[in-house]
């Protein structure tokens, strides 16, 4: 390995192993592999897992393949393969000419499994799933043999093959290997390899009537691609036994792939299953895989955060060997790092009440300098329009101001951003005496947002004018459980803790009019209030906007440890 290739950070425990694999020339390069099932949109905890397979094949020189794991015809679809392959391209990653499916295997994975039987050391079962379950025994005490584990190798061939045929109903009978049903490793005893499966595939259509388990599927595809780290989550560390077995039971060439297990990734006030993720989406409880409370690629992207800031994230947490709970605001702080420094500035009134500027000429008004982005010069400013009417944050005035409050209020001066000083005179009811204007002067001398004489203010409000804003709609995002651990207090009922208040819909906006047409995808820190999103939903003239995250860590709130793994 060249130094070039030598990571510039501190290894990990994975790094570490690959590293001294390629020294001791066990391998001479590095092949890693990322295989999701197509059987749902990924989650913020495979980009962790995608991070590292196609991070560390970069890091070393090698090369990291794209495997769709479509074992399963029931539940797979070409929908979730396309949206699996843009999600990982997404976030910044490509697999080349390296885009391969478990189905391109079938031929050989079956072939495989006829030559266990052959060797002895797989057969065909007739037990019932309930009954391979009442044999296998429990973790003190050692399972039973199936009754069917002493057929000759020809009568096992002759079932597989009538299997193969489709003679067979689902569950009527398996392809079971014959390893130890004393094993220590429950997944060792004499598990099953192949089921019987009535369902078309999305790829093969109806050629195939049995198909392989994941593990038997996994090992052995791992091995026909040349993978020598197979890097899986802690859940399949009870299973590398296994893993192992098939391998050595095939005979198959040194090096074999190596499986290596790391803490998955687990986030707070959400669920990282794909099969609770896809019970939202088909009970209705939010509007798609793509909905920005998701916890999917897809819905963090719509709702604005970056790959960058996935990936910072994802290198950030680090990995580990034993399972943990990391904070929701740790991903927020990423996004909100990453887009301080590159999302352009804008004013937006979420919530508008009018201000009226009594001593302002009517008339078009004028245009004002304001700066794009402070944290990068290069941005520049823009022009916005100022005229005598405005909007402004209803928050942003109190007719009784409660003591600290230095916003507006009756005989208060403030600041209008990149604007004047205006002074409040008197505000305007309706006949159920809500306040439906503000009324104000200001200071011509005061343009640009300072005072020539000195004068001080404590309040900087942000605004657009009535006359040129755009309306808009914006979408407050709050998180989709109210609990850091969704269910645990509800004996797993996640459902139980879905927050009632993840989705405000303000209907009634105002933007500076250069957001009115709007490209969907724009990331925009609306002053003062956060950080923001363009939604698909938006139409020229009628722009949508999802609240990515906020200015400051609302999290801090909720945990006063803050971003932390537990």
């Amino acid at each position: 390995m060249s130094a070039a290739a030598e990571p510039s950070k501190p290894l990990d425990f994975i790094r570490q192993i690959i590293r001294d694999d390629l020294a001791s020339g066990k391998h001479a390069s590095v092949v890693t592999r990322w295989p999701p099932e197509p059987n749902g949109y990924l989650h913020i905890g495979h980009a962790k897992a995608i991070c590292l397979n196609f991070g560390v094949a970069q890091e070393f020189g090698g090369r990291c393949h794209m495997r769709f794991d479509d074992t399963n015809p029931a539940a797979e679809s070409d929908e979730f393969v396309a949206a699996q392959q843009q999600d990982v391209r997404w976030l910044g990653f490509d697999w080349g000419s390296h885009l391969h499916f478990t189905s391109d295997y079938f031929p050989r994975l079956h072939a495989f499994a006829v030559d266990l039987i052959r060797r002895g050391k797989a057969f065909v079962c007739d037990l019932s799933s309930e009954e391979i379950e009442a044999h296998r025994g429990t973790l003190t005490e050692p399972g039973r043999n199936s009754p069917h584990r002493t057929r000759s190798v020809d009568e096992n061939l002759a079932l597989f093959a009538a299997m193969s045929r489709g003679e067979s109903r689902p569950g009527e009978r398996t392809l079971r290997a014959k390893i130890d049903m004393a094993s220590p490793d429950m997944p060792m005893r004499d598990p099953i390899i192949y089921r019987v499966v009535d369902a078309p595939h999305h790829r093969t259509g109806t050629t195939w009537r049995v198909y392989p388990m994941y593990d038997f599927a996994h090992s052995l595809s791992d091995a026909i691609e040349g993978i020598t780290h197979s890097l899986c989550s802690l859940e399949f560390k009870p299973r590398r036994p296994l893993y192992e077995w098939i391998l050595a039971a095939l005979d198959l060439p040194e090096p074999r792939p190596q499986q290596i297990e790391f803490a998955r990734l687990n986030l707070s006030h959400t669920v990282m299953s794909k099969r609770f993720l896809k019970q939202l989406v088909d009970d209705g409880r939010v509007r798609g895989w793509d909905d920005p409370r998701m916890p999917t690629i897809a819905g963090l992207r719509r709702r604005g955060y970056t790959p960058e800031s996935i990936r910072s994230f994802a290198s950030g947490v680090g990995l580990q060997k034993r399972d943990n709970v990391i904070e929701l605001a740790r991903l927020e702080f990423e996004i909100r790092e990453h887009l301080n420094k590159t999302a352009p500035r804008r004013m937006a009134v979420l919530r508008p009440l009018k201000l009226v500027i009594e001593n302002y000429p009517e008339g078009p008004g004028e245009e004002l300098d304001a700066i794009n982005n402070p944290e990068d010069a290069s941005a520049g400013a823009r022009k916005v329009p100022f005229a005598r009417e405005l909007w402004i944050e209803r928050e942003d005035f109190e007719e009784t101001p409660p003591n600290g409050f230095h916003r507006l209020y009756p005989g208060n001066e403030v600041r209008l951003r990149y604007a004047y000083f205006v002074k409040c005179v008197g505000v305007e009811k309706n006949a159920a005496g809500e306040i439906t204007s503000v009324r104000c002067t200001y200071d011509p001398a005061t343009r640009g947002g300072d005072s020539p004489d000195g004068r001080k203010v404590k309040g900087t409000l942000h605004w657009v004018s009535a006359q040129h804003a755009a309306a808009a709609e914006v979408r407050l995002y709050d998180t989709l459980f109210s609990a850091a651990e969704p269910g645990s207090a509800h004996d797993g009922d996640f459902l139980a803790d879905l927050n009632p208040a993840s989705l405000e819909v303000l209907a009634r906006a105002y933007v500076e009019p250069s957001l009115a047409d709007v490209a969907a995808g724009l990331r925009v820190q609306f002053e003062r209030t956060g950080y923001f999103c363009a939604d698909p939903d938006s139409r020229p003239g009628a722009p949508v906007f999802n609240r990515t995250v906020g200015l400051r860590d609302s999290w801090a709130k909720v945990s006063a440890a803050g971003a932390r793994g537990r």
